[in-house]
């Protein structure tokens, strides 16, 4: 960790509270408050409960096998298959039920409805089709794929013949994908002729084949599904090792396929995840653990019942969707949804018709979709009937209070609970949050640490720090949906997420702590407030200044929309503050305005944070997941020559913005 000596400093407002309403806590999942002290108590068995959720071929005997931190086993023994986990055993009382619902971009299509029986049939075939190809127990399959339902399709085959999937995002690039390939020594690919993003075929077998090129071994088999309609397709030509998907399917049609027994330890998928170095990390996941983490708190913190039609927009190409699109929801035997397009297109109510349209009871999406919808306007939801929801839930980074009070105003109704939920694509799933029928809710702060987790903010000594200060955020226990180590790295998985404040060389699991690298908040009442990623920090004349913070109080300013901060060199700071700020519809982008949000600023966090400049645009450069790239912002701050854009959604807004600030 940089600058030792020097504290994360946090200064956001005191938060408001907002109690679940009574109606939603009377039929809530859980209910008694004492699941926190009756974990504790009982730790770690306590975990018995995730596990009896799921039903097992061979009981295990052991709930945590401790015994060589920090590669803890868990459900020792005992097997199951993830496959059957979450179709088999639903076919009796849910099989005419709808498993999977799949709504297409184009408006003018017809949607496909899986239910559980069609879902169980077209896992089998695939499996069959994959067995027959050569494919078998641990040999990792490539998934290149957007939001199509062929793509769980082929997850859950491959966990019904024991082969872990390592499905990779569809708007990554060529290279990427090659990488990934590499470094999990993976001779299938599952992939797509193309799809449609706003309105436009996109050609992604190109894109592919490109990437199968950069593979430096033998590609056994690749297996293409014809996603794009008559009229839409490109011109392509299959290699001699490519073949249809629906040809697979077809080869195939009738068979069943037994679920293979996996120990609750072995692999069900690997996930490839940014590093430091800039090598992608292959985070393992095991069977038992992962799947009881994603059903436990699927059903305790989103409240997913069977007869739920529940709508997550995350992307599956992201552990999001991996735990609560797939796994999580299906092993709960619930009815989930999968949106191919973005909630723009053909117009900014597109989100609000399909919760309207098919009655949805949840929404989990991301503080990056909810600013934008604060932007576009409230009358886009105002459009739609949203009365069919009962909880909200948002991921994948800090939200901040204003965009958290829309949310729950203008969607929720101020009924739906919302649930702000800190976790990584390394723990598997929830980690930080309230259970919404029993913890009341503060906007901007994701909550207590779920039931059985001992989370702690710690000092640069490890040291806790004081209720109200800040620090940087530690796991002090184990628990069933970690990682269980870097694919064929076990040194990189010791040094990047257990060094920092463990005794690395103690055999005492009580000396070994885990450090995502996120800074943090603790008040009185246990809640935690996460502040980013500890290299999301501006070290302005010596503080530490969390990139979060400033952006909440910007977005607190009213007619902004939304914000990224960045650090950019200074003389004599060492880093200052600039701020990218895309203002709300209607407002215009004056000087006014401008001063206003360094007031603000100022007024919330002190003159300290006060930006060096603030920059009106009409776009940040986001991923095609929505991710802000704040490199390509500290680039142009510093005045240096940007880098890669090619993975962009957006690229031409980054050398707008350059040309905007040169102007200036």
């Amino acid at each position: 960790m940089s600058d030792e000596d020097v504290q994360l400093e946090a200064r956001l407002e005191e938060q408001e509270v907002f109690e679940p309403s009574a109606s939603f806590a009377e039929q809530a999942n859980v209910t008694d408050e004492g699941i926190y002290e009756e974990f504790e108590e009982n730790w770690p068995e306590c975990w018995e409960g995730a596990a009896d959720l799921l039903d097992w071929e061979e009981d295990y005997d052991q709930v945590l096998d401790d015994s060589n931190p920090p590669f803890y086993e868990w459900f020792t023994d005992g097997t199951l298959n993830a496959s059957a986990n979450c179709l088999d055993r639903h076919l009796e009382e849910r099989g005419d039920e709808a498993a999977i619902e799949w709504v297409g971009e184009p408006v003018d299509e017809d949607n496909v409805t899986y239910t559980y029986e069609e879902l169980h049939q077209k896992v089998n075939e695939f499996a069959a089709g994959l067995r027959e190809m050569g494919v078998g127990e641990g040999d990792v399959v490539t998934m290149y794929m957007p939001m199509i339902p062929q793509l769980p399709i082929a997850m859950l085959a491959c966990a019904r013949i024991g082969a872990p999937h390592s499905v990779v995002f569809a708007g990554f690039s060529a290279d990427a994908l090659a990488t990934r390939m590499n470094s999990a020594d993976s001779e299938y690919l599952v992939t797509c002729d193309g799809y449609y993003r706003r309105g436009d075929p996109l050609d992604h077998l190109d894109k592919a084949n490109e990437g199968l090129s950069g593979v430096d071994h033998e590609v056994e088999r690749t297996i293409v599904a014809e996603r794009l309609m008559d009229g839409d397709g490109f011109d392509h030509d299959y290699a001699d090792n490519q073949v249809a998907f629906d040809d697979v399917i077809a080869d195939n049609e009738g068979a069943e396929v037994e679920p293979v027994d996996r120990d609750a330890e072995d692999m069900l998928f690997l996930m490839y995840t940014s590093g430091t170095t800039g090598k992608p990390k292959g985070v393992k996941h095991s069977t038992g653990g992962y799947l009881a983490w994603a059903a436990w708190t699927s059903q305790a913190v989103l409240d997913i019942k069977p007869e739920d039609t529940y709508f997550c927009s995350a992307d599956i190409g992201w552990i999001t969707g991996h735990s609560y699109i797939v796994y999580g929801p299906l092993a709960l035997g619930t009815t989930t949804m999968m949106y191919e397009g973005t909630p723009d297109y053909p117009d900014k109510d597109r989100l609000w018709e399909i919760v309207e349209d098919y009655e949805a009871t949840q929404l989990y999406t991301a503080p990056t979709a909810i600013r934008a919808f604060m932007k576009w306007g409230k009358q886009y939801p105002e459009q739609h009937d949203l009365s069919s929801l009962r909880l909200l839930g948002t991921v994948g980074e800090p939200i901040n209070p204003r965009a958290w009070k829309w949310y729950y105003k203008h969607i929720g109704g101020e009924e739906c609970p919302v649930v702000d939920t800190w976790w990584q694509t390394e723990t598997g799933g929830m980690m930080i949050t309230t259970l919404p029928g029993i913890k009341d809710m503060k906007p901007g702060s994701a909550g207590p640490p779920l039931p059985g987790l001992d989370v702690r903010i710690v000092d640069t000594e490890g040291d806790e720090v004081e209720p109200g200060r800040a620090g940087y955020l530690t796991v002090n226990k184990p628990w069933p949906g970690m990682l269980r180590t870097l694919y064929k790295n076990d040194e990189r998985f010791i040094d990047e997420y257990w060094a920092e404040y463990s005794d690395t060389d103690s055999d005492d699991p009580d000396d070994w702590v885990y450090f995502p690298e996120d800074g943090a908040k603790i008040d009185e009442d246990g809640y935690i407030t996460v502040l980013g990623r500890v290299d999301d920090v501006i070290n302005v004349s010596g503080h530490r200044l969390g990139t979060m913070e400033i952006e909440s109080a910007i977005v607190g300013v009213e007619g902004v929309a939304e914000a990224a901060v960045v650090g950019g060199d200074h003389d004599i700071k060492g880093e200052a503050v600039y701020a990218y700020v895309i203002t709300e519809d209607g407002y215009d982008e004056t000087e006014e305005l401008r001063s206003a949000i360094i007031d603000g600023v100022e007024d919330a966090i002190g003159p300290i944070a006060r930006p060096e400049a603030v920059i009106f645009t009409p776009e940040l450069p986001k991923t095609r997941s929505g991710k802000i790239m704040r490199r390509l912002l500290e680039d142009i701050a510093n005045g240096e020559e940007l880098g890669d854009t090619s993975t962009l959604r957006n690229p031409d807004v980054v050398s707008d913005i350059a040309t905007k600030v040169q102007g200036d």
